[in-house]
């Protein structure tokens, strides 16, 4: 956590050196990881293990500092229907981030046609590629997926570490805490406190994060390389171009219409943003980004139940994913659909894109779960992308990442659960001097441990 000296009106940051930035160390190990697979790609491949190790650790403290944090926001909440009114403005707001990502997706695909002319005919791909897939697609019915989300025991979802249900589980928890009385208070005082420990070693863990995303990105370009996009980079095109349009215009906007600004916002997750990119995998950012909603001003009763819900709800680097990918499919074996296929294929995503957990290939494996259902396109036309799904996997992951974010400061600031003043402040939108460690500020020092900022708030003389 940063503290800062208020001298005048002046905020007074102490600076660390750059390359002890954790998001610069990030950003060091992601170009390494990339000059590695591309001139020793072999060696590049073996390092895989040091990203999946990292994700992994991460994924090991997620659905306990969910749990916590849920419990303890939801607890400090006076009165149990802001709970509610949290829930329903969310899904509400997650919905229509939602067709707006569809819709996003299709404009794209429709304008540029990254498909077109290439002429595949069905029966020359193999179906062996989608059948792997199948099987993790899994059911894709609404009651299959709401009994998913109870878990088959309590301790069931924490050993699973599925988000959903864990969430079930913390507001369940949560509202039994809020009826208990002194009992109750004792729980949340220890919930309070081990969150805190939680975090602390979550702090620890991030530290490997450099070492993660070099040997995750390493692995991806020694495995795949530039030359496995080939006649499919228009694809990837404009699915990074879908992508970027939907987070400048839609997320821009709605960030605009209440207060703040989407590049401020950014700037301020970017070492999530960074982790995200090297591991292809949203998860890793989610305790991070707990922690700096919080520090935004955000209430954690509010951003705290927001946040998590949208990694289950609010996938929208998937949505696009989804309708260009399979419109991409219609194009490349000459299918033609009518507006009412294309209406029912969007209609269908709206679930199936809410499967995809925010891990590697998820959003994969829900267009392998949407073309199964769906008569008109040939599930084995996933044969054609399976090759390209790691480039693709980085801006469906930072998509859904931004949109979160947004989101949850948008549904705060909705509930009045979010100071507009810290906010503004910690987005840098007020004056903010930095000076470099051990300045003088009015015969006060400004320094810092290994651990956390220290320094002395005073009024200049």
């Amino acid at each position: 956590m940063q503290k800062e000296a208020l001298v005048g009106h002046s905020i007074i940051e102490a600076r660390k050196p750059f390359y002890r930035i954790l998001y610069v160390q990030v950003l060091i190990g992601l170009v390494l990881g990339v000059l590695t697979g591309h001139f020793w790609p072999e060696f590049g491949a073996a390092l895989k293990p040091f990203g999946d190790g990292f994700v992994k650790l991460i994924k090991m403290m997620i659905a306990p500092i969910v749990f916590c944090t849920i419990v303890s926001g939801i607890t400090s909440i006076s009165d149990s229907r802001e709970v509610g009114r949290t829930l329903v403005k969310s899904m509400a707001l997650f919905y229509l981030l939602t067709v707006l990502a569809l819709l996003a997706g299709l404009i794209a695909v429709s304008l540029i046609q990254p498909g077109a002319g290439m002429h595949v005919a069905v029966s020359t791909l193999d179906p062996s590629v989608a059948a792997k897939f199948t099987k993790q697609a899994g059911a894709s019915g609404f009651t299959d997926f709401v009994l998913h989300i109870i878990p088959h025991s309590f301790f069931g979802a924490f050993a699973d570490g599925e988000v959903l249900p864990v969430l079930l589980i913390s507001i369940l928890i949560a509202f039994g805490l809020s009826r208990a009385g002194d009992g109750g208070a004792v729980v949340t005082k220890a919930v309070a406190s081990f969150s805190h420990v939680l975090f602390m070693s979550f702090g620890l863990i991030m530290k490997l994060a450099p070492l993660g995303a070099f040997g995750a990105m390493a692995f991806t370009v020694g495995r795949y390389g530039i030359r496995s996009i080939g006649s499919l980079g228009l694809l990837i095109l404009t699915f990074y171009i879908a992508c970027s349009v939907f987070v400048v215009v839609v997320l821009g906007t709605l960030a605009r219409l209440n207060g703040f600004s989407l590049w401020k916002t950014i700037r301020y997750f970017k070492e999530e943003l960074l982790i995200v990119l090297g591991t292809s995998s949203s998860e890793p950012a989610l305790p991070g980004a707990l922690r700096k909603l919080e520090q935004l001003g955000c209430r954690k009763g509010v951003s705290g139940l927001v946040l998590p819900m949208g990694y289950s709800f609010n996938l929208d680097g998937s949505a696009i994913y989804l309708t260009l990918a399979s419109m991409f499919i219609a194009q490349a074996c000459d299918i033609h659909l009518s507006w009412g296929q294309i209406a029912a294929m969007l209609g269908l995503m709206l679930l199936t894109s809410k499967g995809a957990a925010g891990v590697t290939g998820s959003g994969f494996v829900a267009l392998v779960a949407t073309l199964s259902v769906m008569p008109d396109l040939p599930v084995t036309g996933v044969a054609l992308l399976v090759g390209i799904d790691r480039f693709m996997s980085e801006a469906r992951a930072l998509t859904s990442m931004i949109s979160n974010c947004v989101a949850s400061i948008t549904i705060s600031l909705w509930e009045n659960a979010c100071d507009r003043e810290v906010l503004a402040r910690e987005l840098g939108q007020n004056g903010r001097v930095e000076l470099p460690v051990g300045t003088k500020i009015a015969g006060a020092t400004v320094m810092r441990d290994d651990n956390s900022w220290v320094s002395t708030t005073q009024s200049a003389a």
